[in-house]
């Protein structure tokens, strides 16, 4: 509702906001000497010049709230929230969340940043996108220190056929090593398939139907807060740093959830949900990782928007790792997950970097189509392969006796190839 400025610059607008940004938007303003109607202009602006989609706010329990804005803006506001089909409520939240994000205070002078997302993918089953997930996840973990000097001894051991296969020198590797800047970090793994193989690797019990897990907060089903499903990794390597959130079995309906959810929630953003459900807890990490089921419905969609660029973030900070294997097949499903990406960062006006490909399960006794394929992978435009992963007997007995990798075998080959994969994917 609006009505005339007394001085006919403006027209007074009465809308509501939840409590806690009509606060944080009071002290925004005044933090960078503006009046509110001129914060709100701003935030409304911008929102309205985005084309991309943003993820919905929690509105329940929304204050009346009222300011004055330039005249014929709330209209094309009140236009904008119908195309997008989201309430006037939900877009004035939107507007304003979007705007407290991008003018932080001025007196953070470390502001607190948002966890690195990665995202573990790839249309093809069985390449190790669990494998690398969890094992880059533990490098992440552990601490720092201990990952500088096994990386060390590992360098100084690596053989030219291993730098052959990546493209790299020892030097190379060793300035890496030099600029270490992961470990001891809080680091969170989401086991996003529900097939659960990682929650089974860690001895981790699926959640079964009828609870509350990671598909009910994204379809807004939830009844609990979504940390009471987390689960830590308990082992002393990684300092109680580690956590889990296991697999559901109510993930193999996802995507019929998501399009059904859609249709019957107005405004409700199918590809925001992963991020909807996983933004409440994300200050309590400096890491999230998705090991990602072997799909390309909406469920994908959702993964790999969350993994996208946020406002402000630098590029390769977040993104999307691809693990394949040397040979055709998983070729051809890496093009089809490529596919997949470039179609949503057109559609949605979205920025998802590669952060590298992983070629795993590699044996150079194959011949021919392992060598050329190895090769076919380093050379792709626009990626890197990050490192390659022997086919060794290491990872196999770790998820036989239901113990983390690095835990397991600290100082094998696998280990700290690992390592090397969190040193090359850190930006």
């Amino acid at each position: 509702m609006a009505s005339p400025y007394p001085d006919g610059d403006r027209e007074k607008v009465a809308s509501k906001l939840p409590s806690v940004l009509q606060q944080q938007l009071k002290v925004r303003a005044a933090e960078l000497s503006l009046d509110i109607q001129e914060a709100v202009e701003a935030a409304i602006t911008a929102w309205r010049a985005t084309e991309r989609p943003g993820f919905e706010v929690d509105t329940a329990g929304a204050k009346s709230f009222s300011t004055w804005l330039p005249p014929g803006l709330y209209e094309h506001f009140k236009t904008t929230c119908t195309a997008r089909d989201v309430s006037y409520i939900q877009g004035l939240a939107q507007s304003i969340r979007d705007w407290l994000d991008d003018n932080p205070s001025p007196k953070d002078a470390v502001a607190p940043s948002e966890p690195r997302r990665i995202i573990s993918a790839n249309q093809k089953g069985g390449v190790g996108k669990t494998a690398v997930a969890l094992g880059v996840g533990e490098a992440y973990a552990e601490d720092r220190e201990v990952s500088r000097k096994a990386l060390t001894g590992f360098l100084e051991d690596i053989s030219y056929s291993d730098l052959k296969r990546i493209g790299k020198t020892r030097g190379d590797l060793q300035d890496q090593l030099a600029a270490l800047t992961f470990g001891g970090n809080r680091v969170l793994v989401v086991d996003y398939d529900p097939q659960s193989h990682l929650s089974d690797q860690l001895g981790i019990p699926q959640i079964p139907p009828g609870h509350d897990s990671l598909v009910t907060h994204m379809v807004g089903d939830a009844e609990s807060d979504l940390r009471n499903l987390i689960v830590t990794v308990d082992d002393p390597r990684f300092g109680g740093r580690l956590h889990v959130l296991p697999g559901a079995f109510d993930g193999f309906v996802l995507d019929s959830k998501l399009a059904l959810t859609a249709a019957q929630s107005r405004g409700f953003q199918k590809e925001a949900s992963l991020e909807r459900a996983l933004r409440p807890i994300e200050a309590d990490y400096d890491i999230i990782l998705i090991d990602c089921p072997p799909s390309l419905g909406l469920a994908m969609d959702a993964a790999l928007y969350y993994g996208r660029r946020r406002r402000n973030e630098k590029p390769q900070r977040s993104g999307v790792l691809i693990p394949v294997q040397a040979e055709d097949s998983s070729a051809t499903a890496y093009n089809m997950l490529v596919d997949q990406i470039e179609d949503l960062r057109k559609d949605l006006s979205i920025d998802i970097d590669y952060l590298g490909l992983v070629v795993n399960q590699y044996d150079a006794r194959r011949g021919y189509v392992a060598t050329s394929s190895l090769d076919q992978w380093n050379n792709i435009n626009d990626q890197q392969v990050l490192a390659v992963l022997d086919d060794l007997k290491e990872q196999r007995e770790a998820v036989r006796v239901k113990k983390p990798l690095l835990s397991y075998a600290p100082s094998s080959k696998q280990a700290n190839t690992m390592r090397m994969i969190a040193m090359g994917a850190a930006r």
